[in-house]
């Protein structure tokens, strides 16, 4: 799906498909030279300039553009500079460490790996961010892979997934449920409390269809495999600096510091620590300058169309109805609504025209924009995030095989989550 990009020292390195994913002599590590663009280059240029031209030609008011462009500078911010915080983690060894204790843990057992791996993505997305799993711990599967010598896809499959599909519990672990919880006044442990059913719903359809569609196809003879000797970084120094950089990054997370300060200021510590150590591996293309243009078009093409017959299609899809069969409605406008343009402008579109007071339905569409989000590239940041990590890694993912199962995990986890909710309501 994704061409490989040439790797920076620490990173693992693998493809699927005939590549070995260990990183051998099979495995392709970089662009062969004059290859052309790829596709989801030219759609952010596509999506920038489409953007740029609603913007001058009046199409989208300038008061409403730059509200819009105000409203997710924070959010460019934390992407851009928790990228790179991931990148320089990755380079100074922290996510081989990690990958090996978790092997260890597994003591050869294939099935006890994937409990771990389920397991250890939920809680990331639940306590942190479904963002800060795709950017964090999707090196750490990937590294993960390399060092057992197995298949890269399932274990970067099981982050991308649970980083959607995890993220329904606290308000933190989205911003659509910032917003959600805001609009109708929960406090967290009272939106906790109004989530759990769902959100065990959505995490224990996942792990089913991971086991089955991911990595149970790739199980290998009787599942084993050796249990890996602790990991020893190559620069102690910048790995302890890394380290403090994450935990520096999860606390203020956890302490309530805005995302975009708590990535900048992680990110600083880290940057500083390779300026002194290894000013080589710094390089422009740590910036995902592909992934901020594209996050800035869409939220602009979005506004637009709201204003030009979106809103309108939003409410058609959503219904005048409640009771279940309207909050089954507004789940799957939100899943569908995800998958064609991406999930925060979807909850976005969606809240618009839902009344205010009907919580069902806004849990409902939250749902579908939370967990739904799945069978498309683009469908939510923490996706397109993990695409960045892949690619930054080499691993390519099989593109039929990705939307087919993600369509499914999409539909019958948004439908068991929706259904939770109603019943625990």
């Amino acid at each position: 799906m994704l061409p490989p990009a040439r790797p920076a020292g620490g990173r693992c390195r693998g493809r699927i498909g005939g590549v070995d994913p260990a990183g051998g002599p099979n495995a392709r590590t970089e662009r062969a030279p004059g290859r052309r663009a790829h596709p989801l280059d030219v759609v952010a240029v596509v999506l920038a300039v489409a953007g740029a031209g609603c913007a001058l030609t009046g199409l989208l008011p300038r008061a409403e553009a730059v509200a819009t462009v105000q409203r997710i500078l924070p959010l460019l911010l934390f992407l851009a500079t928790v990228v790179v915080l991931a990148e320089l983690t990755a380079v100074a060894g922290v996510f081989d460490a990690v990958a090996t204790r978790l092997a260890i843990a597994a003591r050869g057992r294939y099935a006890a790996l994937f409990g771990l791996c389920v397991g250890f993505a939920s809680l990331t997305t639940i306590v942190l961010n479904l963002d800060t799993t795709a950017v964090l711990l999707t090196p750490v599967m990937l590294a993960l892979a390399r060092r057992l010598g197995l298949p890269a896809v399932p274990l970067a499959m099981t982050t991308v997934w649970l980083a959607n599909t995890a993220s329904l519990l606290l308000p933190v672990s989205n911003l659509t449920n910032l917003l959600a919880a805001d609009r109708i006044e929960l406090a967290p442990l009272s939106y906790a409390a109004r989530m759990a059913a769902p959100q065990l719903a959505a995490v224990a359809v996942t792990a089913v269809l991971l086991w089955f569609c991911w990595w149970r196809p790739s199980r290998r003879g009787g599942g084993g495999f050796r249990t890996p000797s602790r990991h020893v970084p190559a620069d102690r120094w910048l790995y302890r600096t890394a380290v403090a950089g994450c935990l520096l990054f999860v606390a203020g997370i956890l302490a309530g510091v805005p995302i975009g300060l708590a990535s900048t200021v992680a990110a600083g510590l880290v940057l500083a620590g390779f300026l002194v150590r290894s000013r080589g591996a710094l390089r422009p293309g740590l910036v995902p300058w592909r992934l901020l243009v594209f996050v800035t078009g869409l939220f602009l093409v979005v506004q637009t169309l709201g204003r030009y017959g979106l809103d309108d299609l939003v409410g058609w899809l959503l219904g005048p109805a409640g009771g279940a069969l309207g909050a089954l409605r507004a789940g799957g406008t939100g899943a569908l609504l995800s998958n064609l343009v991406n999930n925060l402008p979807a909850y976005v579109a969606g809240e618009a025209v839902l009344p205010v007071g009907d919580e069902p339905r806004l849990l409902a569409l939250l749902i579908g924009t939370n967990v739904g989000p799945l069978a498309t590239p683009w469908a939510s940041l923490a996706t397109l995030i993990w695409y960045e990590r892949c690619r930054a890694a080499g691993v390519t993912v099989p593109t039929s095989r990705f939307l087919v199962t993600g369509a499914l995990l999409a539909v019958t986890a948004t439908l068991a989550a929706v259904a939770a909710l109603l019943l625990t309501g």
